[in-house]
């Protein structure tokens, strides 16, 4: 298959997809993941793709204003954060990691919640600054651009001294054996301290994202309270996760 080729297809299945993955691109090309590896990376070059850990997502359009910040998939996190509505009620402490899902839930929080929400992401601060009734302190230090999220000691001891009622975590990828995984340490090492914080542990992300790992643990599936996706609670492939324990929306 010429070079060509190669990139047509790609391309394609970026779009059908929103996301390629390496290995099932060789795999479907009959081709080296090497291989594979120089043609996102001449894609990326283009600006034609965004090569990320494993694979290539597409490039995101940079939006005009501050608070209007382009999310993938919207239509199918709105689906899985209205679930979750349903555990917020006045007067809770929160915590609230990064994320593009947990981005949509801070949109849709109910404008009459009086709550106090903590986050080190400067999205979700932007978003949750809007809103008429919440208290909301930002977790400042270190920001790691790329996410747009605080990292660090600092943002570390100020999480280790709140007392949440429940934090809502994202997931970069989650499996039976290792829990919870993320692709950054530092990252990581954030989210352990808000589950530390918390009474009660939710965390929300799209099915896509089960059965797979990162290299940097989070938590023990028995550190979640509850999961949320846009899955029916019952469907098989949840089936394992609700033999652990962790309740499932």
């Amino acid at each position: 298959m010429l070079k060509a080729e190669r990139h047509k297809y790609i391309m394609t299945k970026l779009i059908e997809d929103q996301k390629v993955v390496t290995t099932d691109l060789a795999l479907a090309l009959d081709l080296s993941e090497d291989t594979i590896r120089r043609d996102l990376n001449e894609l990326d070059s283009k600006k034609q793709l965004e090569k990320v850990y494993g694979g290539a997502v597409q490039v995101k359009e940079k939006p005009s204003n501050v608070f209007d910040i382009a999310i993938t998939a919207e239509e199918q996190k709105k689906q899985i954060v209205s679930k979750a509505l349903s555990l917020l009620h006045d007067d809770q402490v929160i915590i609230m990691s990064g994320g593009s899902t947990n981005l949509v839930f801070a949109k849709l929080i109910p404008a009459n919640l009086k709550a106090t929400i903590y986050t080190y992401s400067l999205p979700i601060a932007m978003q949750l600054s809007q809103h008429p009734n919440i208290d909301l302190i930002f977790i400042g230090g270190k920001m790691q651009k790329n996410a747009m999220v605080t990292i660090g000691m600092d943002v570390i001891q100020v999480v280790s001294k709140i007392k949440a009622d429940i934090c809502f975590i994202g997931a970069s990828s989650i499996n039976i054996k290792q829990g919870l995984t993320e692709v950054g340490y530092e990252i990581s090492i954030v989210k352990k301290a808000m589950i530390e914080a918390s009474d009660r542990v939710v965390s929300m992300f799209a099915s896509n994202k089960l059965n797979t790992k990162m290299p940097h643990g989070v938590c023990d599936l028995t550190q979640l309270d509850t999961i949320v996706t846009e899955l029916d609670p019952e469907d098989e492939k949840l089936d394992e996760y609700r033999k652990s324990g962790v309740f499932i929306l």
